[in-house]
């Protein structure tokens, strides 16, 4: 009798731990799925800046067509990529990014081309998207980093003991990164 009461109280401590700690991968889980929301909403804000952007440069910029377009592209690109917060995948936020990496670049491009434009620089609603876009930029990179501890987070307590026992078991499975685009540890070259 006193071996049964034993194994049962060892049961009920077994469940219970292992219901902490299915509720606690569940909770981290839903911290990562919410950040990504934050990442997805800093790039969307981003998005919805470019056409007014591109508005204002289309005004004074007019023999700048193919810059123009090739920003207006990437954005499309990049707002058809998707990544469902369930398939956080390495492999599924790499071609999110990418799409991104291509619109930063027009994006860049653009800028370089308006410097040939002094009236546009001078222009207030130039110069408010600009400074719009600039602090939209700070923001997709704070929600990236928030994005990358929330899933740091995720993916270390589910693979510690003892939920590394039984989180597969569940299907709670690593989440991806955000990672530095190729090339990002060369500082570019400045020249004048």
């Amino acid at each position: 009798m006193k071996k049964q009461f034993q194994f049962s109280l060892l049961a009920i401590f077994a469940m219970s731990l292992s219901s902490c700690s299915y509720n606690s991968m569940v909770s981290k889980e839903e911290a990562v799925t919410a950040q990504w929301a934050n990442v997805e909403s800093a790039y969307q804000r981003r998005a919805d800046l470019i056409p007014n952007l591109i508005e204002t440069v289309k005004g004074v910029a007019e023999y700048e067509r193919g810059t123009l377009e090739a920003v207006v592209n990437a954005r499309a690109k990049a707002t058809g990529i998707t990544v469902n917060a369930e398939n956080l995948t390495p492999e599924a936020i790499q071609q999110f990014q990418e799409a991104q990496t291509q619109l930063s670049g027009a994006l860049s491009r653009l800028l370089v081309t308006i410097e040939k434009y002094p009236d546009l620089k001078a222009t207030q609603n130039f110069s408010e998207f600009q400074a719009q876009l600039e602090g939209t930029e700070n923001r997709i990179n704070v929600e990236r980093n928030k994005f990358n501890e929330a899933a740091q987070d995720y993916n270390a307590y589910i693979r510690k003991f003892p939920q590394v026992a039984y989180s597969s078991w569940f299907g709670f499975e690593k989440k991806g990164y955000f990672q530095a685009d190729a090339g990002s540890e060369k500082a570019p070259k400045v020249a004048f």
